[in-house]
């Protein structure tokens, strides 16, 4: 496709293009592009693209759909913005290929989480460069991903480069509260999607560990939200008068139960594959332990130290948070009904109604009823021996021949769980690499990212991409 770049938008975007002539591959391309032009307008862009705020609630992702559309629109790509709801928007952009393979999906969500600004070294929708840290809200999650996305799309425009594969670019609204921008394009525009045969967004792992080496997780499955709210009931009254079997006090004693409640311990293949990848990052007695780890579970001691490590603890059992209590308005009044909220998350494979009776168990108190809060969505995953799971492989061995790769089992949530039943297989993967410090700003005062790992991660994805396009 022939690039139509506008003066104006040149000096917007700062991209200035050359006489590219068609060539048929990333691995033919790649060394002949200017990535130094590319890398400073991603810089630009990504600084852009942080200052339109889009906290959620109430999203406005509109405005962030309208930034895309332009710069689709400036390099020739078909796109079109669909509105979800008032000020609320998704944004489907195709680059067409020559249709001997099915489509590969980028997904990104355009929404944020809230920020507080006076926690913040600067302020939080500033996209300001500090030390080489790009700092905003959506730096790491994941507005990071979807300019990376965004260019990635963007060069294959203008370097007319040949592939057998549609690239489609898809960002959507309410990603961090309720989908609501995934769940209306997959009620009304489905059939844009439904022949797609691969689909990349967020949830991998990318991370450096000082004195270790750099580790790349590749999210091939999710834990699924089974969240609960449990109310008890019980006779109120004054609070100079102690009612020992209040609905306050009958909460918090089961809730003690729950949070010392040990759910089984449940290795899925992914995860011990997970855990036979990072040993070589581990010390050692834990080196051995984590290359053999369903026959060293059975040691009590090391049990108990890597059910004990929050990294860990998730990927071996359903776990239960307790993030909710609520109760009276008043000190001096004891209510007649407190709740609570759990944040469940089931592994896959796990049945709801199975944790439900197991949790009932454990609350033992008939007088507290428990019920599921939101639509339980059955958790999938994606296999490990694909053509694109090996592709990520190679390049980024290319980019890192040190590097440990492993699939993972993401414990949080991620739209991918929403397209695989299409028959689109899903991986979270990004090419941004961090420090564990720079990782833990996800969802956290000052998130940032690395300048040069945008610069690095525009080659990776687009090697990614470009090369999965043509197999």
């Amino acid at each position: 496709m022939k690039s139509v770049l506008s003066v104006a938008m040149l000096f917007v975007f700062g991209i200035r293009l050359s006489a590219a002539l068609p060539v048929e591959s990333s691995a033919d391309a790649a060394p002949c592009l200017n990535w130094t032009e590319y890398e400073n307008a991603t810089v630009r862009l990504m600084r852009k693209y942080l200052r339109i705020e889009t906290s959620n609630p109430p999203g406005n992702e509109l405005e962030a759909a309208e930034f895309f559309h332009r710069l689709f629109d400036a390099n020739g790509i078909p796109n079109t913005v669909f509105s979800v709801a008032p000020k609320r928007a998704d944004i489907y952009a195709i680059l067409k290929g020559n249709g001997t393979l099915r489509p590969i999906i980028l997904l990104n969500h355009m929404d944020v989480v809230r920020a507080v600004p006076q926690d913040w070294k600067v302020p939080p929708f500033s996209g300001e460069i500090l030390n080489g840290m790009m700092y905003g809200r959506g730096a790491l999650d994941m507005k990071d991903i979807g300019l990376l996305q965004a260019m990635v799309m963007i060069i294959v425009a203008n370097e007319q480069l040949h592939l057998k594969r549609d690239l489609i670019f898809l960002g959507t609204a309410d990603e961090e509260i309720g989908d609501t921008g995934t769940l209306w394009f997959l009620a009304h525009h489905a059939d844009l999607l439904r022949h797609a045969a691969y689909l990349l967004t967020e949830g991998g792992t990318s991370v450096t560990y000082p004195g270790k080496g750099a580790f790349y997780g590749i999210d091939v499955a999710e834990k699924a939200p089974f969240w609960i709210r449990a109310t008890a009931r019980g006779r109120g009254g004054h609070g100079a008068i102690p009612i020992p079997d209040s609905a306050p006090n009958r909460l918090v004693e089961a809730m003690d139960r729950v949070i010392q409640w040990q759910t089984p311990i449940h290795v899925l293949p992914v995860v011990e594959e997970y855990f036979h990848q990072i040993a070589r990052l581990q010390e050692e007695p834990f080196r051995d332990d984590f290359l053999n780890l369903r026959e060293s579970l059975k040691n009590p001691e090391f049990r108990n130290a890597l059910l004990s490590d929050s990294d860990f603890n998730y990927l071996l059992r359903d776990t239960v948070s307790l993030t909710v209590l609520r109760a009276g308005e008043q000190t001096n009044v004891i209510p007649d009904a407190a709740y609570s909220e759990l944040d469940v998350r089931l592994l896959p494979g796990d049945d709801p109604q199975d944790f439900l009776a197991q949790l009932r168990k454990v609350v033992r108190d008939p007088a507290i009823n428990l019920e599921p809060v939101g639509q339980f969505r059955a958790p999938n995953s994606s296999p490990i021996t694909t053509m694109l799971y090996r592709v990520i492989e190679e390049v980024v061995h290319q980019h890192d021949p040190q590097a440990v790769i492993a699939p993972e089992l993401n414990g949080g949530y991620t739209e991918s769980q929403m397209f695989r039943p299409l028959g689109i297989t899903a991986y979270g993967f990004s090419p941004v690499k961090v420090s564990p410090e720079v990782e833990e700003t996800q969802h956290a005062a000052n998130e940032r990212v690395p300048v040069e790992q945008l610069r690095q991660g525009l080659k990776i994805l687009f090697e990614v991409v470009t090369r999965a396009a043509n197999q």
